[in-house]
């Protein structure tokens, strides 16, 4: 590496290291690996969660696409059902989207009590200080949208390496 010859040039290489530095950060972050990653998502305990949510599937990563659907047929019905329609909007209102919701709790509260439970089970000793959250959170995120991406497809098997 030479020196640069003016302040200009030192911005423009400190900027290029500084880019280099960035993409090997997140290539590290998306392979998984612990030095990478944030803090909220080292340790083996937070592993042995993100491992244990993308090996099940659960309700709650369904909520947000149903909540989409849910919303888009909401949207259209007035326009088109008649009265038909705006009796199935009133049911959808008062019925089904706070049972969907109340499901999803449950569903949330679940997953979170059961990884701090077999985290528990699994390192005994050491500080399990808020994984049952993390587990429940990163079960309520979209599959594909999982950050740090899953390691591990629904059954326990290894995801295979991209090609």
């Amino acid at each position: 590496m030479t020196a640069p010859a003016n302040r200009k040039e030192a911005y423009k290489q400190a900027r290029e290291r500084e880019a280099a530095e960035r993409v090997r950060r997140r290539e590290g972050m998306q392979r998984g690996d612990e030095r990478y990653l944030p803090a909220r998502d080292r340790g083996p305990a937070r592993k042995f969660a993100r491992d244990w949510v993308d090996s099940r599937r659960t309700i709650s990563q369904y909520f947000l696409p149903v909540s989409l659907v849910l919303l888009v047929i909401l949207w259209t019905i007035p326009m088109f059902g008649g009265q038909a329609g705006m009796a199935l909007y009133s049911y959808a209102i008062t019925i089904l989207w706070p049972l969907m919701i109340v499901i999803v709790v449950g569903s949330t509260i679940w997953v979170g009590l059961k990884v701090k439970k077999e985290a528990a089970q699994k390192f005994p000793g050491e500080s399990l200080k808020g994984v049952g959250y993390y587990g429940a959170m990163r079960a309520m995120q979209i599959r594909r949208l999982r950050f740090p991406p899953p390691t591990v497809l629904p059954g326990g098997k290894p995801v295979p390496p991209k090609q």
